[in-house]
């Protein structure tokens, strides 16, 4: 198939799926510090994660290799998934703003299960399936995650077993419905299913639940299984690798159009879908081949990469994992209960937190009532209800927007639709009728 090329819309044929997942590790400003064992404080070695993860994926997080080929299976599974997604034009969005900038965004939101996060849990339940694991367990905040693995492993005949964030999983029951569908296991978290979900409980039984939390409780579950894994939606390596289709097919579109973007633009959880749309042009950036902005937008309530310290800390509230140099708010923040869940996490992916460091990252933040207005703007301009992390990353794009029309320039914005907000709707609710605030 031809690419399909115009300034409204770019869609590339199957062909195009790209056939290597780029590794920023070799391109970064300096290297990358370690994992280290939570114990011993040393850097950690690959056989001390293998019984949780499989070998193929621990391969990838320690990689230093530029490109990984991606199997040809994973790539027939990506035709599934509706890869590769096109790049749109805002034209109705510039239209309301009366800005002389082009807004384009990358449609992550077509997926089977509405965001991006089918990149990643595919690839990984695939290499676990090669090395004859038979159940998968995880966490999920506002549900895309799980919803993904759930998907992924009923594509591979596989169980899974999902952690939900409590607050998410009294917020959004239909996320939940979606991976019972698939075929998986949900538990409200923290649970009385785990040693830490018990002592969590026991201290605070009303809790919102966290991230960090959730997490704790499914590696726990993993470790006492010689059949069952821990699968990781963001933060590691490997995850973020994967996410590159993204920004790969991005930048082919853009060169189809024969532009360069002004400004990239993602929001950032724990980092998968920012580094998946922003990896491959930081890396030409890097190179000095491209002088475009890379701005993360996270949420005034979750700052970690604006206000956090950059420091080793857990991935998780119990300290089972191991420490990562990161932005990081502390592993035993517990965030307000805001409607973007997949933005709920105290740290940020090591990468992109180096990233942030050395500056070629420029973090964000803004409250949750004014991502909602940009989102509502973008819907009834553009016709899709984009996910309430989404529209973090919506708001920054209408904010450079609106400073190009202040200094009466053409600037070129690009932004990631990390997902819809078809099952977001409670926080559509409370914002149309006047119940939202910035924090819940």
């Amino acid at each position: 198939m031809t690419p399909l090329v115009n300034d409204k819309r770019v869609v590339l044929g199957i062909e195009d799926i790209p056939r290597r997942w780029y590794n920023i590790l070799p391109d970064l400003p300096e290297p990358l510090a370690p994992p280290l064992n939570g114990q011993t404080k040393e850097p950690i070695k690959p056989e001390e994660l293998a019984v949780i993860f499989p070998r193929a994926l621990l391969e990838q997080e320690m990689s230093t290799e530029r490109y990984i080929d991606i199997p040809e299976e994973v790539r027939e599974k990506y035709i599934i998934l509706n890869r590769p997604s096109p790049l749109q034009r805002a034209f109705n969005l510039e239209k309301a703003l009366k800005t002389p900038a082009k807004i384009y965004f990358k449609r992550e939101d077509l997926s089977p299960t509405g965001s991006h996060k089918t990149n990643t849990s595919v690839p990984q339940a695939y290499y676990n399936m090669k090395e004859g694991i038979e159940r998968l367990t995880t966490e999920t905040g506002a549900g895309q995650w799980g919803s993904a693995l759930a998907l992924a492993c009923n594509m591979y005949d596989m169980q899974c077993e999902v952690y939900m964030v409590r607050i998410s999983f009294d917020q959004k029951p239909y996320r939940r419905n979606v991976m019972e569908t698939y075929g998986a296991t949900v538990y409200p978290s923290p649970s009385t299913r785990t040693e830490a979900g018990r002592k969590i409980l026991e201290k605070d039984p009303d809790t919102p639940g966290s991230l960090g939390m959730a997490i704790s409780e499914a590696v726990e579950m993993a470790v006492k299984d010689d059949k069952t894994n821990y699968s990781l939606g963001s933060v590691l390596n490997h995850v973020m690798l994967h996410q590159t289709v993204i920004g790969e097919e991005t930048i082919k579109q853009l060169e189809l159009l024969d532009i360069t973007p002004d400004y990239m633009i993602g929001c950032t959880g724990g980092g998968s879908n920012f580094a998946g749309f922003t990896f491959p042009m930081i890396g030409k950036k890097l190179k000095g081949e491209v002088d475009t902005e890379i701005i993360a937008v996270e949420p005034s309530s979750v700052p970690s990469l604006s206000a956090g310290k950059f420091e080793y800390d857990y991935g998780d509230t119990a300290g089972y994992t191991p420490l990562l140099m990161m932005y990081t708010l502390g592993h035993n923040f517990v965030p307000p209960s805001i409607h973007a869940g997949g933005l709920r996490y105290h740290g940020m992916a090591p990468t992109v937190s180096l990233l942030t460091k050395t500056g070629v990252v420029k973090p964000v933040t803004y409250n949750q009532t004014e991502t909602f207005d940009a989102g509502v703007l973008f819907a009834r301009t553009e016709g899709v209800i984009p996910a309430p992390e989404s529209n973090h990353a919506i708001k920054a794009a209408i904010d450079k927007a609106l400073e190009a029309k202040k200094n009466d320039e053409e600037k070129v914005i690009v932004f990631n639709l990390s997902g819809h907000g078809l099952l977001d709707l409670t926080g559509y609710d409370k914002y149309l009728n006047g119940k939202l605030n910035g924090n819940s």
